[in-house]
């Protein structure tokens, strides 16, 4: 692995990828930091042997950790992973090898928040396609009928997943836009937050069939891989768009390509695919779908406030304090 090394007696921590400069700063201070120099994808046989050389591993989404490589951990005690989603990490065998797994939650709510909305707005006033045509130089002026898209205010907007982003979400669409908004989750809504954005809460059937917009922002696992599937997609209005910031394998991608190229459903917007960076080419080739490189928490400010949150999760267990984020 080509890595830049801090040497020291310190606690070795392999930081897997590049991260903003003033949180790879503070690692090296802190730390005997072993910081990515060319953002490559570790393979898993590179995980395996940081498993066995490093004592903490920063992980980021694009790290698988598997079975395979806890069960390599003869030194690796914590694994701070950089982001809130932990479902590239198996927590089962991160238990049974005693490795400490915690995340960075509560600070990038806001900023996937406003990638959420620009996506809606992307989506239903076709702002991809207007921007490709002025580039390729074919917009030849105004014209009352040219481009036509719909507008948001007032769109019924159904998020499933209520947690901070889906309530990040809510706060702009039902305040900033006026949209009535349908919630769908795991556990009953916060009713104060629900009760401040003037929600609803629904079971999935209802909010399918009734939102003009439906919005991912579940976690994934075992139960909602491929939440969104054919017979979900059915549900919805021929009006109805897509839009997904959370995690790609929520929805089957070929039921969504299917459902598209027939009208069954209006267009998507999306931030995230199952497998990452790979994006079907049916997807690519529709202009009614707007497709982004997984921005959700790409702002300086959170990608550096998660990596400070890493940082407090590495501090507090070396210390031998309790991470705050444990999530294993």
């Amino acid at each position: 692995m080509d890595r830049e090394n801090t040497n020291g007696d310190r606690p070795r921590v392999l930081v897997t990828q590049r991260l903003p400069s003033a949180v790879e700063r503070e690692l090296s201070l802190r730390f005997a930091a072993d910081l990515s120099a060319d953002d490559h994808i570790l393979s898993e046989d590179d995980l395996v042997a940081a498993a066995r050389e490093y004592d903490a591993l920063l992980p980021t989404v694009t790290n698988r950790l598997t079975p395979r490589v806890f069960g390599a951990a003869t030194r690796l005690k914590i694994a701070a992973n950089f982001g809130v989603g932990v479902d590239s990490i198996d927590l089962d065998a991160a238990r049974a090898a005693g490795v400490i797994v915690t995340n960075t939650p509560g600070v990038l709510a806001e900023c996937t928040a406003d990638l959420t909305m620009a996506l809606i707005l992307a989506v239903l006033r076709r702002i991809g396609e207007g921007e490709r045509l002025v580039r390729a130089g074919q917009w030849t002026g105004w014209r009352p009928t040219y481009l036509l898209g719909r507008r948001v205010c007032g769109k019924t907007l159904g998020i499933i997943g209520f947690g901070g982003i889906g309530q990040a979400v809510a706060r702009r669409a039902a305040l900033g836009f006026g949209m009535p908004i349908l919630v769908s989750s795991r556990r009953p809504p916060d009713p104060a937050a629900l009760a401040a954005i003037g929600g609803t809460a629904v079971d999935l059937e209802t909010l399918l069939g009734g939102a003009d917009i439906v919005s991912l922002h579940c976690p994934l696992t075992s139960e909602t891989r491929r939440l969104i599937n054919a017979e979900r997609l059915a549900m919805m209005g021929r009006e109805a768009v897509l839009i997904n910031t959370a995690r790609g394998a929520l929805v089957d991608e070929p039921a969504l390509i299917a459902a598209l190229e027939s009208g069954r459903i209006a267009g998507a917007g999306l931030d995230v695919f199952d497998q990452e960076p790979l994006v079907p080419a049916g997807l690519l080739a529709m202009e009614n779908v707007v497709v982004l490189p997984h921005l959700g928490s790409g702002t300086e400010e959170t990608r550096t406030a998660m990596g400070m949150r890493a940082l407090a999760n590495l501090e507090a267990f070396f210390v031998g304090e309790a991470p705050p984020d444990r999530v294993v």
